[in-house]
């Protein structure tokens, strides 16, 4: 069945209520490799009990409020949907446990024609369920590789921030595990793409790949590291568009560029000379 443009553009998405705890909150940081060296003080404060802080783009995941358009009826096929882009921008300092609130919305749903997959943009408010005070707004893109041609519209198109063409001021190099989507993906999402090697193949890749908020998530480790050491207090906003998938065990490299409180950021595969994730762009405090 096709995507029918009235019926998904106006699908309730379900409200989420989650609870997460500390372990909740070191095992993300595993998963984004933080603890690599166990001697670094400043990684270990997010994946030690003992003055525990949560990373910013824990946003990625907590409140996240699944693969909902995999459900019958969307018209979605679920084995050919990848993430495109994400972002998130942070109100409050995230907690290291608690419980959230989280409410989506579909934003827009843009068809890019037959062949050419359609885009579904949704954005997620998440609160504290026990002040209401609200954390952070995220928004995600998910892009439907065989969804196009249902006749909705082409447009419009997300403006996205273009990185310099000069050299970076930074590079930053974060080395990732063969396990590296299975650790990440206990963190909440669950896409059988980063763990099922016959789903892997059925959706058109080799091999499972990274979970795209694991690549964005290490592009955000480099700029919570190289710009704001490692204070997540310092961390405000970050987005970013997918332009391939990244494969567990490789080394992803994000440049980056500060203009005063904004960092452009791409991250790439070097070893594969492609780049993973661009158009990046994010804010830190001075």
């Amino acid at each position: 069945m096709p995507i029918d443009y009235e019926t998904l553009l106006n699908w309730r998405i379900p409200e989420v209520r989650q609870q997460f705890t500390r372990r909740d909150t070191m095992l993300y940081a595993l998963g984004v490799g933080l603890g690599a060296d166990p001697l670094a003080p400043k990684q270990l404060r997010f994946v030690y009990e003992k003055n525990l802080q949560a990373l910013p783009t824990m946003a990625c995941v907590v409140g996240y409020p699944g693969r909902w358009h995999a459900q019958p009826g969307t018209g979605v096929t679920a084995t050919h949907t990848v993430l495109a882009d994400q972002s998130f921008i942070i109100h409050k300092p995230l907690p290291v446990e608690g419980t959230v609130i989280s409410r989506s919305r579909l934003v827009s749903l843009v068809d890019k024609g037959a062949g050419r997959g359609a885009l579904i943009t949704t954005e997620s408010t998440v609160s504290n369920a026990d002040n209401g005070d609200l954390l952070f707004v995220a928004t995600q893109s998910t892009y439907c590789r065989a969804d196009g041609g249902f006749g909705g519209p082409a447009g419009p198109a997300r403006p996205w921030h273009k990185v310099p063409d000069t050299a970076a001021h930074h590079v930053c190099d974060i080395v990732t595990l063969p396990q590296s989507a299975l650790i990440y993906r206990l963190s909440g999402d669950y896409h059988e793409l980063h763990a099922d090697p016959d789903y892997a193949r059925i959706a058109g890749f080799e091999k499972p790949i990274l979970p795209g908020r694991c690549t964005f998530s290490i592009a955000g480790l480099a700029i919570l590291k190289t710009c704001c050491d490692y204070d997540p207090l310092h961390f405000k906003s970050m987005a970013g568009r997918f332009s391939a998938p990244a494969y567990p065990g490789e080394t992803i490299r994000t440049e980056l560029w500060r203009d005063g409180n904004s960092v452009a950021f791409r991250a790439s595969v070097p070893a594969r000379g492609v780049v993973v994730l661009d158009c990046g762009q994010a804010q830190v405090a001075a």
